[in-house]
């Protein structure tokens, strides 16, 4: 017998979203993970809010639900909160009841301020990190290091020279600029949209984009991220970020690094070594003008051969955070807030990642 195309909507429903997600669906492992996170992160979250006024969005909501942004692949805030409306399994994970309000999108980003105040990203990181560490999934001796381009959310229209005052606005949205045959370099230019931004190309075929670098730190067993950094676009922004990163690891003995032909000049190989840190980096090769910073008393061991098979790991995050982040093309502007969201990608795929490596509860 046919069934009745009837549409008549319900007054109410008896039915919760806690039994209308399948018991064995991805989001319940990571809605585990991060509940323990938050409840840790709990004394840090009353240090940012007023014992007086109007009560704010609750910073674990607002934190899983900028998880959803980033494991859904979602592009603003404002269809962040549209899905929210509508959309059973988002009102499970964030916390929301059935017929709870969704808040506003300016309302939401404004409350998401006061965590970047606060470095909230950088400790909700952390606390993953544990997680990893506490179940023995990290490797103490043995990491890999790499930097990518992540694109500004700024056109080259915007990028005018420092000396030059803004132009009036212009009935049109979108005003034509000719900057052709213009000699235009981060010392005598800046961009008006994002100021922290600098003009840089990835190599002499590639073109100049408007950009900043973001830089990993792996451990070579599971490929977890152990640091993220963000950093303006220069040719020795690599190098610095992987230096900074390495002198905030634990002081646990003698340890090695890997990374590609970029970090294989005399000047980081001299400072890896003075840290402890044996560096197993891919060798440039050999011409009249350089050659490598290390020779066969470092690769004819056979953990430097290991070392360059596992630092492809790092491309795997870099590929979940520029894909699925996403991150490639950035949707902030400011170096702490991009930094912040880098931070925050980076913590995402490691609970991804620990998702599958974790026992699972019986």
């Amino acid at each position: 017998m046919r069934g009745d195309d009837q549409q008549t909507g319900w007054m109410f429903s008896y039915v919760s979203p806690e039994e209308r997600v399948p018991t064995d669906h991805p989001l319940r492992a990571i809605r585990q993970m991060t509940d323990g996170v938050f409840a840790r992160l709990s004394p840090r979250f009353d240090r940012l809010y007023s014992d007086i006024g109007r009560p704010s969005i609750p910073p674990e909501k607002l934190l899983r639900a900028l998880l959803l942004q980033g494991l859904y692949t979602v592009r603003s805030e404002r269809l962040l909160m549209e899905q929210l409306q509508y959309n059973l399994l988002f009102r499970w994970f964030v916390g929301l009841g059935m017929d709870a309000p969704v808040w506003d999108p300016t309302t939401f980003t404004k409350n998401r301020d006061r965590l970047l105040d606060g470095d909230i990203a950088a400790a909700f990181f952390q606390e993953v990190l544990a997680l990893a560490r506490g179940a023995r999934l990290l490797s103490d001796d043995h990491f890999t290091v790499d930097g990518t381009l992540l694109e500004a959310w700024a056109s080259h229209k915007s990028f005018r020279r420092r000396d030059t005052p803004r132009d009036p606005p212009q009935d049109s949205a979108n005003p034509s600029v000719d900057f052709r045959g213009e000699t235009r370099t981060n010392d005598t230019h800046q961009s008006t949209t994002d100021p922290d931004t600098r003009l840089y190309r990835k190599s002499r075929a590639s073109e100049a984009k408007l950009c900043y670098l973001g830089h990993l730190l792996t451990e070579n067993r599971h490929g977890l991220i152990v640091n993220a950094l963000v950093t303006p676009a220069t040719g020795t922004a690599e190098r610095e970020a992987a230096l900074a990163m390495l002198s905030e690891l634990p002081d646990t003995g003698r340890i090695t690094l890997g990374g590609d032909k970029n970090f294989d000049t005399q000047g980081f190989v001299r400072c890896t070594r003075e840290l402890g840190v044996t560096p197993h980096v891919a060798q440039f090769p050999e011409t009249k003008s350089r050659g490598s910073a290390i020779d066969a008393r470092t690769t004819r061991h056979s953990g430097y051969a290991l070392s360059q098979q596992k630092r492809k790991l790092v491309e795997q995050a870099f590929g979940w955070m520029k894909t699925i982040g996403p991150m490639r093309k950035l949707h902030h502007r400011g170096g702490s807030l991009v930094n912040w969201n880098f931070t925050f990608a980076a913590a995402a795929y490691n609970l991804v990642r620990l998702r599958r490596l974790l026992p699972k509860p019986v």
